[in-house]
């Protein structure tokens, strides 16, 4: 693939992957152990400026391509697809801001880009994750801005986060069409946060609740159009598909680099069990799919770049490449054998991470129903 990425991708990545070996993966195992936010990674990420990577020069980011991001992205997740997940975050937040911002709000960007302010975004609710457009937090109109109340469940970063973009219900009409979008200061009266939810994997991210009782906003909080936040909110799970796929192929790849590994070094019946045509068919598997998954998240990319529809496009790098990744790295697991479900091997941390990527961002259910539907849409 080297022969197909231009000078400029190339030099991301292999930053980010120096980045990733050097400093990500030493801490990787103990962020797991510890599941708290590593905030000097975290900085470190920003201090190389890989936040603003597809964010344009004129809002202070590099402008470079999304393939280019989603490089970036493979290299974090296959040293820790927490991090990777943490990556995403801010890099998302700056462009959300910079296409749907006023001005007083991008004006938060290069705090989001330099690492000093950490965002988070809370949409889901306890009773509505796949079902966006039921959400039922509220946000009253008042004489001088809004006053907003509900729970939001399942919030990345929500327990370090210093700004919150928070979806709520601006009308009285059911479904998408009253759904607005707030930038909330964490630290304003009647913002409180859940304790952090004790996850399978992917720890470190200080996942929680956030409830938000009588918040008392103003005018110039609101992000983009009144009532018209679903619109965009889709439009970034489509983005955000790119990144999670991105993450899924990193722990992919991974979990194979640790496979052959070991592989090449266990020996039973007096020779490496590499030699054994049952690991070299799993292994050929691997590589295969992880190259599929690949090409699919980059093509995606390329048509979303050329400002083209990619919601096909975006929702079949997404399924293909976490169930790609679920499957493999399950794999991988097993030619560990009984060594791969100990904690003393890495791929048992990365069995744990990946199986949260078939589930968030649109559940593969999800992306399943949207293909089907564009597929429709484009034979009818």
């Amino acid at each position: 693939m080297n022969h197909f990425y231009n000078e400029d991708q190339m030099s991301v990545r292999d930053t980010a992957r120096r980045f990733a070996e050097a400093a990500v993966l030493p801490r990787a195992a103990a962020i797991d152990r510890e599941d708290t936010f590593d905030r000097t990674l975290y900085r470190g990420m920003a201090g190389l400026g890989l936040f603003g990577i597809s964010l344009p020069e004129s809002s202070g980011g590099s402008g470079l391509d999304t393939v280019s991001l989603c490089l970036v992205m493979e290299e974090i997740a296959r040293c820790s697809a927490a991090i990777g997940n943490a990556f995403a975050i801010p890099v998302e937040a700056a462009l959300f801001l910079h296409h749907h911002g006023n001005e007083s709000q991008k004006a938060l960007i290069p705090g989001i880009l330099d690492g000093s302010i950490v965002f988070a975004t809370a949409m889901t609710e306890p009773d509505f994750g796949s079902d966006a457009a039921s959400i039922q937090t509220t946000a009253r109109v008042t004489d001088d801005g809004y006053v907003l109340n509900g729970t939001k469940a399942w919030v990345t970063l929500g327990g370090v986060a210093d700004r919150i973009m928070v979806f709520a219900r601006t009308g009285k009409e059911a479904g998408h069409r009253s759904i607005s979008c707030f930038l909330v200061d964490a630290s304003s009266p009647g913002v409180s946060r859940g304790k952090n939810e004790e996850l399978l994997g992917m720890h470190g991210l200080e996942d929680c609740q956030i409830v938000l009782q009588d918040v008392h906003v103003p005018k110039t909080a609101l992000i983009g159009a009144e009532n018209q936040a679903f619109k965009t909110a889709m439009g970034n799970f489509n983005f955000s598909r790119l990144l999670m796929s991105s993450m899924a192929l990193g722990m992919a790849q991974a979990a194979m680099e640790d496979a052959v590994a070991y592989a090449t070094t266990r020996k039973q019946f007096g020779e490496p069990i590499m030699n054994f045509q049952a690991i070299q068919f799993m292994v050929a598997d691997m590589s295969t799919d992880i190259a599929a998954a690949r090409l699919l998240i980059h093509y995606a990319s390329r048509v979303f770049d050329a400002g083209l529809p990619y919601a096909k496009e975006a929702a079949h790098a997404k399924l293909f490449t976490t169930d790609m990744a679920m499957k493999h790295v399950s794999n991988a697991l097993q030619v560990h054998g009984g060594n791969g479900y100990s904690r003393e091997y890495r791929i048992e941390r990365i069995f744990r991470d990946v199986r949260l990527a078939q589930i968030y961002e649109g559940t593969n259910q999800i992306q399943r129903l949207i293909i089907a539907k564009q597929v429709e849409k484009e034979l009818a």
